[in-house]
């Protein structure tokens, strides 16, 4: 896992015992998940927008808060962003169609 990534999974985890006035991620936690998955859907109707806006520097930032919030979801879950890498990686090397073959 990228350093950063991992910096920001410790974080996320730690802000699940914080205190909901402390930070934003404790107040989410503290709303449930469907406050989490909201937030998700916003994100990436956001994400979808800058990218019909064509404007790299917006699709940047929106794909960025789009994983934010996602890594929140699976700290929430009790689920290690490792766990996304694994199965990406697991992925790497399968056509798509071959991939969602197996799936089924």
């Amino acid at each position: 896992m990228s350093d950063v990534l991992q910096q920001l999974a410790e974080v996320l985890e730690a802000r699940k015992q914080a205190e909901p006035d402390s930070s934003y991620v404790a107040k989410l936690y503290a709303k449930g998940l469907d406050a989490i998955l909201k937030k998700i859907g916003e994100e990436a109707t956001e994400t979808v927008m800058a990218a019909k806006d064509g404007v790299a520097d917006k699709i940047v930032y929106e794909t960025a808060d789009l994983w934010f919030h996602t890594l929140i979801l699976l700290a929430h879950q009790g689920l290690s962003p490792d766990l996304v890498l694994q199965e990406l990686e697991r992925r790497f090397g399968l056509s798509g169609l071959e991939e969602k073959a197996r799936r089924g």
